[in-house]
């Protein structure tokens, strides 16, 4: 498999998972339209359940608006034994860390600590180097908005033997990589563009930024999100695990094909090591935390006003869909407007959508990777009904998935 047809199926996965999750500042729904404005939130129910006729073991999804809190658990937390999932699930979320790492690197500006127009090089003198790949051209604007050109790393074949088909997988699901070799994988191939020139997801970017953290700090990325996002709003069930191999409790089996297809065995791939993601996609939390980070966030209540229309202001990805800096904005198919990220990881897949006003939020989790979509579930939670196939995704399977909304 060369790297183009890996990247083929990174594609497809990202533009699964933006149009489900995505969560953009426009115009929250008229009264009278979507479920959040007095229509309950049956239909809700009724695209997650599915979503596990499609063939996903299980689903938790939580919505927030104005009546309260509203949660639905179709399917099973565990193949063979019908324990169900639970509200409370906590759940690898994937990309969804880059909108966590993105809030840090604008809060940092915000404090004068460096800017977004600061050059990669003068943080990481060297480090972007190799095969036409040049850190002296590269803002870290561009590595937040996926304008950078930069090589995805989770594109790389070998890359994608080791971690995520079932030999490489099992023979390395507990081995700790670290962010330098992760980048050291991306320079051995050329980059997709020149800066700036247009848009493509590339976890690469995000390994970048974390680091960026670390050296503006002094602290590992992960102690500045937990000082500045997880204490302060209170994240009882969001974490940055590092090496640790295991997800919290309370929490369900992560399922996942580990195959180029969506069809043959099933296996728990609950169990690994997120330092293959780090930056870009090791968190763990649970919907309702979710919700809340997201809501805190388009309300300002995390960056000044600069720094927030920064991060909102976005780039052209796909046909419905804008890239901000972390954050994503989506056209639903009944002009609701919505903001937020998706992200996935071996058998997990998950999505966040919240209006710009943050009055209507929805988070959700599926615990396989080869089957069903999310975006019939957001679609029905802010229009009403489901738009297209619920089962938009199904095929992408754990090729080159290191997180679901890749291209």
């Amino acid at each position: 498999m060369d790297v183009r047809t890996t990247r083929t199926a990174l594609v497809a996965a990202t533009a699964v998972a933006l149009s489900a999750a995505l969560v953009a500042p426009a115009v929250a729904a008229p009264a009278g339209t979507g479920n959040g404005h007095g229509h309950g939130h049956a239909a809700t129910r009724a695209a997650a359940e599915a979503v596990v006729e499609a063939g996903v073991p299980g689903v938790t999804v939580t919505a927030r608006d104005g009546r309260g809190t509203w949660s639905a658990t179709p399917g099973v937390g565990r193949i063979g034994t019908g324990k169900p999932r639970s509200a409370d699930d906590r759940y690898r979320v994937g990309s969804i860390t880059k909108t966590f790492v993105a809030t840090v690197l604008l809060q940092l500006e915000a404090e004068g600590r460096l800017s977004l127009d600061d050059r990669v090089e003068k943080w990481l003198p060297g480090l972007v180097r190799g095969n036409g790949h040049d850190g002296r051209r590269i803002t870290l604007r561009q590595l937040l908005n996926h304008t950078s050109g930069v090589s995805d790393y989770t594109a790389d074949p070998g890359f994608v033997r080791d971690h995520f088909m079932k030999d490489g997988f099992f023979a390395h699901r507990y081995d700790t990589k670290k962010p330098r070799d992760l980048v050291a994988v991306a320079m051995r191939h050329e980059p997709e563009f020149a800066p700036g020139a247009r848009w493509s997801y590339s976890n690469t970017n995000y390994v970048l930024a974390g680091l960026v953290v670390e050296k503006a700090t002094g602290n590992p990325y992960g102690t500045e999100v937990e000082r500045r996002i997880i204490r302060p709003l209170r994240l009882t069930a969001t974490s940055v695990p590092g090496t640790r191999v295991t997800v919290p409790r309370p929490s369900s089996r992560a399922y996942g094909k580990l195959a180029e297809t969506a069809t043959g065995p099933t296996y728990d791939v609950t169990e690994l090591n997120p330092s293959i993601a780090y930056a870009a996609g090791e968190m763990i939390s649970d919907s309702k935390d979710l919700d809340r980070f997201y809501t805190a966030l388009l309300r300002g209540r995390l960056l000044p006003r600069e720094q927030l229309n920064e991060m909102t202001t976005t780039v052209p990805a796909f046909a419905n869909i804008r890239y901000g800096l972390g954050l994503m904005r989506v056209e639903l198919s009944c002009g609701v407007t919505v903001w937020g990220h998706g992200g996935g990881i071996h058998g997990s897949v998950s999505d966040v959508a919240v209006t710009r006003d943050g009055r209507h939020a929805l988070a959700l989790n599926l615990n396989g990777d080869w089957a069903g979509g999310t975006e019939g579930v957001v679609e029905a939670e802010f229009c009403g009904k489901a738009a297209g196939a619920t089962g938009a995704g199904a095929g992408v399977t754990a090729v080159g998935r290191l997180h679901r909304d890749t291209p």
